[in-house]
């Protein structure tokens, strides 16, 4: 069935002379037209690149200011409580050699 209604469609076509046209349709956006969507298009472009340029100026200018540094805390000497020697030696293995 749907096979005879293409069919007839497309004798109905050949028979009125209509040329066919080898480029295809080009679509829109359904909402307006094309030349307010290439205006929209070109705006959000923008604003992307304005957007990444001002991410990377602060991020520079805050990576470059550098951080305040803090004085050492001093030693608690409840945090290395040793009540048994490591088999590596007195010291942790992580930590500086006091010898």
């Amino acid at each position: 069935m749907a096979t005879a209604v293409v069919r007839s469609s497309f004798l109905r076509a050949a028979v009125r002379g209509r040329p066919r046209s080898s480029a295809p349709s080009r679509r829109n956006f359904a909402s307006s037209s094309h030349h307010d969507d290439e205006y929209e298009t070109a705006k959000w472009e923008k604003i992307t690149y304005l957007g990444i340029a001002t991410c990377t100026v602060l991020s520079i200018y805050n990576l470059s200011k550098g951080h305040p540094h803090h004085e050492e805390p001093p030693s608690y000497p409840y945090l290395h409580i040793r009540n048994k020697e490591f088999p590596w030696g007195p010291d942790g293995l992580f930590e500086k050699k006091h010898h």
